[in-house]
């Protein structure tokens, strides 16, 4: 197995770099900063169509007309997924840290070797430079990088018996500890499908057994992503649902308040003192509407996203309680959208521009951080 991961480098990242490592960077900067449409939860994922769609790309199948549930841009993200997986091989790293490698890589750039990130963190795993990581050059090669993992991983006591995040937060040192869940399951058919694909991986080759099958789905709670509400109109509640008897008191507040906002026309900069009225900038922007929200249940926020994302305490994005903030769009570090979790895997927020404040499925959110603030 020596050697596999430099030669995985060229052979699944050839077609990336033909076409250059500008045009390389470009996209996944593009992609990553218009992402927004992966659930925090993805349960039932079909191993066996994941295997299929991985398959194709790795044949040299443009990414046109494939689809990986979970990936934007698999023609670039698949053969960064094979390379992490080829580096955990050579390095005789057993599944489970290969899941926890991947995982991390899909929180911390989307499988998109970036070249650029919070202060100097670049690349797959968003690895710093001046942390010791090595140079911005060899952190930008993917071979390197996950092979870095890896050995940081390996130096971490007891990580083959901790959680997917706590292993992956071992390694990282995030400011987000909370977010690698999310994308267990995803890590999960990714490290099976690729596996498959190399001879002699032999207990790394993917087969699931009992217990990986148990791990895979302890982040979820299946029916509880909001798809069974079935299409919103925007700016409507759906029929069925209430706010949560459970919820607490201050959360039903601000819940109830920011429903009244539904159907009114974002505004940029808008304060959501008076979004029924006729000065555009009374209306709401996503974090006003957190900020009015909470602030007519008697708790204070501060105004932007910026720093509501530092507001009460984090929260697992799979142990969400009604009122919780969640955060979407730009990074873990920087993210640039905020909503608000309703229950029944249901969120409302004040989208964009020309968009009115309307509630959406948490199956369409990409959730970077979850906060709690009571």
């Amino acid at each position: 197995m020596k050697g596999l991961a430099a030669g995985i480098g060229v052979v699944f990242l050839s077609p990336i770099l033909i076409a250059g490592t500008g045009m390389m960077l470009a996209s996944s900067a593009d992609a990553v900063q218009s992402s927004g449409s992966f659930s925090s939860c993805l349960s039932g994922i079909d191993s066996d169509k994941v295997a299929e769609q991985v398959t194709k790309i790795l044949d040299g199948a443009s990414g046109k007309d494939v689809h990986v549930e979970g990936l934007d841009l698999p023609a670039e993200q698949v053969p960064n997924a094979a390379t992490i997986v080829a580096a955990g091989l050579s390095l005789d790293v057993p599944k489970k840290g290969q899941i926890i490698a991947l995982a991390t890589a899909m929180q911390e750039s989307r499988l998109r070797n970036l070249n650029y990130g919070d202060r100097d963190s670049l690349g797959l795993f968003q690895q710093r430079p001046s942390q010791g990581w090595g140079n911005a050059e060899r952190i930008r090669d993917p071979t390197y990088a996950s092979e870095q993992f890896y050995k940081h991983l390996l130096k971490v006591s007891g990580w083959q018996q901790m959680t997917v995040t706590q292993a992956a937060q071992a390694v990282q040192k995030s400011g987000l500890p909370n977010a690698y869940a999310q994308w267990e399951n995803l890590a999960t058919a990714l490290q099976g499908a690729i596996a498959k694909t190399f001879p002699g991986s032999g207990d790394a080759d993917g087969t699931d057994t009992d217990q990986d099958k148990q791990s895979a789905t302890t982040g979820c709670a299946p029916g509880q992503d909001g798809s069974g509400f079935g299409r919103i109109p925007e700016g409507s509640v759906p029929k069925s649902y209430s706010i949560p008897k459970d919820a607490d008191p201050k959360a039903r507040k601000a819940i109830a308040w920011a429903m009244q906002q539904l159907g009114t026309l974002y505004q940029w900069g808008g304060s959501c003192t008076n979004s029924h009225g006729p000065d555009p900038m009374g209306r709401c922007d996503c974090s006003s509407l957190m900020q009015q929200a909470y602030a007519h249940a008697g708790v204070t926020l501060t105004r932007t996203t910026y720093t509501q994302v530092g507001e009460g305490k984090a929260v697992s994005p799979v142990h969400l309680k009604p009122g919780d903030l969640i955060f979407s769009r730009g990074s873990a570090a920087r993210p640039e959208h905020v909503g608000m979790y309703m229950g029944e895997g249901l969120v409302i927020e004040a989208p964009r521009t020309t968009k009115p404040v309307r509630i959406t499925p948490i199956k369409d959110w990409t959730i970077l951080a979850a906060r709690r603030v009571l």
